[in-house]
């Protein structure tokens, strides 16, 4: 799954709310919802780094109570298996996890200055399903000391492990995923995809012997998979009913066969029959098929995404996290938006990359906008705003793919967006003009263009193999770097406008504006004083942006002006910005094409990884004063079902205010390991 998630959001809190009316493809209905949205509290709190929020799910009272069943067994299918994402991200985190639970729920003693901190702590691991950072990776500071957590385990009559309770002070397993080339990825690394001992070498060896790179329908060996070593042999502990997670997955499974009995149509069936084999049997081959008839699934209103999906987590890019997400078409916005998929052709053909790195023909592109009704796993608190499935290069190819806009995310964050960074970071008074004019509009049709048609674009070389094989970890990077530029590359093409999609290129130029911003500063808030950057999504936007920098340095395309200490990237040629953005559009689909390790490795290590100290310093004492965190994410709805009887007649929606609250139901409901 290709994702744009914390940038997207951050765009949309960087933009105003006004919108423009004479843009009837995108009205500001998608954001705004209902006219209750003036009294509903979006923001809950705010800790740390962090902000909770809340999503409402417009239209649920139009469906069907078939539907509402399917959208209900779909939430609980993917909440049962809860407990094996925060294993899959650190061998201890399940232990720690019930501790604080049992603290949260079982301490009496006095609620001081150290027990907030501990309550704080508690709440931002459960944000990350895990003590390490969702976003960083780096470990979870206890801002108290070890005795008060012994004092506090004590008197909550529960306990951790020696091992769990030292690790949470210690500097040990001080990264869940380490990206440093100078480093064993695997060694490393906390995630618990291997086993603690097992090398990077070792794993790529591994997986290299299995695969045949002559195969044009490759199995994504390792997806579902621990690897462990057992009597000095490697071997796979495979995710699914009798093996590993096995207790999860039976409770996913039946959940899955309470959706299966209301599907929408006999192609959703078969789908989710398929998935629930897989989950039986963890054949890869079964994998396939069931992306295959679940990309052939165009037709249902409720949709779905659930398994062992996004590889981020993975240094080497084999090995899947656990995630659900479950959505409800936007009938009328998806029917506005689908020009895109339509003329999908004209972007492939008008693409500035190699003619030989272009598709003939690009196949089945749906493209949707939705309305998320529950995610579990990976996609939640924090959340992405697009999505784009299957992952595997071929299926893609031959069948097809799926693309949603989360709507009812991206109003979410929209109404619940923080004020000032504009006016601190916008150079100009017309940037800021048309920020606020045309950043709503022109955010959502980047996310559009990335992942309808940026993920869909390009095509290998004959025998070449996958990027996760010749770019390993690096792919990431790459791959959100080639769908961001051909979604900046065409957000200035008159083609756009033709579509009726954006009223003028002024909203591609505002996407520019905010694009060059946050890649090169305003990110930056993010990250610690000296730390590099090491997550995919932020390497790939400084990338961008740093390279577009340097290459138009020459001409001045973008300039960068201090005044009165304050450091702004100012664009002085929008259309030679345009066609930097396409020259490195083509260089890395050549890159990704051709397999060029070297080459990518160099983009990457050379603009996206290292952080200019004294900018760094520069936009954290800007943003302080701000005193907006810099990551969001969500409370999830909560549906009930209504009985007559022993029969379901009705499933009502709540939106719970309690974060801590439902993170502890959740735990008391769904702990199957």
């Amino acid at each position: 799954m290709k994702k744009i998630s914390l940038w997207a959001a951050s765009v949309l809190l960087l933009a105003a709310a006004c919108k423009n009316p004479d843009v009837k493809e995108i009205k500001a209905e998608e954001a705004s919802m209902s006219e209750e949205n003036n009294d509903f509290q979006w923001q809950t709190e705010q800790f740390a780094d962090l902000r909770i929020l809340r999503y409402q799910v417009p239209g649920w009272e139009k469906l069907s109570l078939q539907q509402k069943k399917l959208a209900y067994f779909l939430t609980q299918a993917g909440l049962e298996g809860r407990d094996i994402l925060w294993d899959q991200q650190y061998r201890h985190n399940l232990e720690i996890r019930k501790a604080l639970e049992t603290i949260l729920k079982n301490y009496e003693g006095p609620k001081d200055e150290n027990w907030s901190n501990f309550e704080v702590y508690a709440k931002r691991v459960f944000f990350s399903n895990g003590i390490h950072h969702h976003y960083s990776h780096a470990k979870i500071e206890a801002d108290f000391e070890q005795d008060y957590l012994v004092q506090l385990l004590k008197e909550s009559r529960t306990s951790l492990s020696e091992e769990a309770l030292a690790v949470i002070f210690n500097d040990q397993d001080m990264k869940g995923v380490s990206k440093d080339p100078n480093k064993d990825l695997l060694l490393s690394s906390a995630i618990n995809f291997y086993d603690p001992d097992i090398s990077a070498e070792e794993a790529t060896a591994f997986y290299k012997a299995m695969t045949d790179t002559s195969d044009p329908e490759p199995i994504s060996y390792g997806l579902n998979s621990k690897l462990v070593r057992e009597d000095e042999k490697l071997v796979e502990k495979t995710w699914k009913v009798g093996g590993m997670y096995g207790s999860a997955i039976e409770k996913i499974i039946y959940w899955l066969g309470k959706a299966q009995e209301v599907a929408e149509n006999a192609q959703q069936a078969k789908a989710l029959g398929l998935l629930i084999e897989y989950y039986k049997t963890g054949d890869l081959n079964t994998w396939d098929a069931y992306n295959i008839a679940w990309v052939q699934d165009t037709g249902s209103t409720v949709d779905y995404i659930n398994s062992f999906i996004e590889v981020y987590h993975d240094p080497l890019g084999y090995k899947a996290t656990y995630e659900t997400v479950v959505q409800v078409k936007d009938l009328d916005a998806s029917e506005k938006m689908a020009v895109i998929s339509d003329n999908i052709q004209y972007f492939e053909d008008n693409s500035p990359i190699m003619d030989a790195h272009k598709k003939e023909k690009v196949v089945g592109v749906s493209y949707r906008m939705i309305n998320v009704v529950g995610e579990a796993g990976a996609t939640t608190p924090a959340t992405p705003i697009g999505v784009n499935l299957p992952n595997a290069n071929w299926i893609r190819a031959a069948h097809g793919s799926k693309s949603i806009s989360l709507t009812n995310i991206e109003g979410a964050y929209e109404n619940a967006r923080g004020e000032g960074f504009l006016e601190e970071f916008a150079f100009s008074a017309e940037e800021l003009e048309r920020a606020k004019k045309y950043g709503a509009v022109s955010s959502k049709m980047h996310t559009a263009l990335h992942e309808v048609v940026g993920h869909a674009s390009g095509k290998l070389e004959p025998g070449v193999a996958t990027p996760k094989e010749t770019l390993m970890n690096y792919s990431s990077t790459l791959e959100e770097a080639r769908a961001d530029l051909v979604a900046l590359y065409f957000i200035m093409d008159q083609k756009v406008v033709d579509l009726g999609l954006m009223e003028s290129l002024d909203a591609g130029k505002a996407e520019y504006d905010n694009y060059i911003r946050n890649g090169l500063m305003l990110q930056l808030r993010r990250l610690k004083v000296g730390e590099v950057i090491e997550e995919d999504h932020m390497r790939n936007r400084q990338l961008i942006a740093a390279w577009a920098f340097e290459m138009g340095a020459e001409n001045n395309v973008i300039e960068r002006k201090v005044i009165e200490g304050k450091t702004y990237f100012v664009i002085n040629d929008y259309e030679a910005l345009r066609e930097i953005f396409g020259e490195q559009l083509r260089e890395i689909q050549r890159i990704k094409s051709q397999g060029d390790y070297e080459a990518g490795k160099n983009l990457v290590e050379t603009y996206g990884v290292q952080v200019d100290a004294d900018l760094h310093a520069e936009v954290l004492k800007r943003t302080e004063k701000l005193n907006i965190a810099p990551y969001a994410g969500f409370i999830q709805p909560e549906m009930k079902p209504v009985y007559d009887g022993e029969e379901i007649i009705d499933i009502e929606i709540h939106y719970p205010t309690d974060f801590l609250e439902q993170m502890l139901m959740y735990g008391e409901t769904y702990s199957n390991l």
